[in-house]
């Protein structure tokens, strides 16, 4: 258990960084959004790369801090059902819903890494004239599928070995 520990302590430290880079590239985003707008107001000068910059800068704000959410389970959710339920049930319905997001977050984590392989290999880019290389989100999501499939993991395993000795 102190192993199961130790790596919850590693992944929220690595968790809470992600959020602190989330947060720049929340305001980045905001940052050339605001920018396109003032120079195509202002200037008539339209800006071809903003919309591909800022929407890679919230693909990772979105994946990269996915498991940050995950840890504090603040992601939307039903909680009708957890407040009438008995404590027991309660755990094991956490275990089952843990148990079946980390299967499927398992499943795309391994799709995420292909797709991010696929476009760094032939070395896929979007269609604009900027043509920033694909391999860019791809890697953003597929690193944060990893972080929040580790998370899952982890509260998984924490449901087996949590109080197994609680009645005697």
């Amino acid at each position: 258990m102190n192993i199961l520990h130790s790596l919850n302590r590693l992944v929220s430290s690595i968790n809470r960084i992600m959020v602190w880079c989330g947060s720049i590239a929340l305001v980045a985003a905001s940052l050339v959004l605001s920018y396109s707008v003032l120079s195509r107001g202002l200037f008539n000068a339209p800006t071809d790369w903003q919309d591909e910059a800022a929407v890679f800068c919230l693909v990772g704000v979105t994946f990269l801090c996915a498991a940050y959410v995950q840890e504090f389970r603040h992601h939307v959710g039903i909680s009708a059902i957890s407040s009438l339920l008995p404590k027991a049930i309660e755990s094991v319905r956490l275990f089952i819903i843990d148990a079946l997001s980390f299967a499927f977050c398992l499943f795309f984590t391994w799709k995420s890494w292909t797709l991010f392989y696929e476009a760094w290999d032939e070395g896929y880019a979007t269609s604009s004239s900027w043509a920033p290389p694909l391999s860019i989100p791809y890697g953003l999501m597929a690193a944060g599928m990893t972080l929040l499939t580790v998370q899952l993991l982890l509260q998984t395993l924490q449901h087996l070995v949590a109080h197994p000795n609680k009645g005697a």
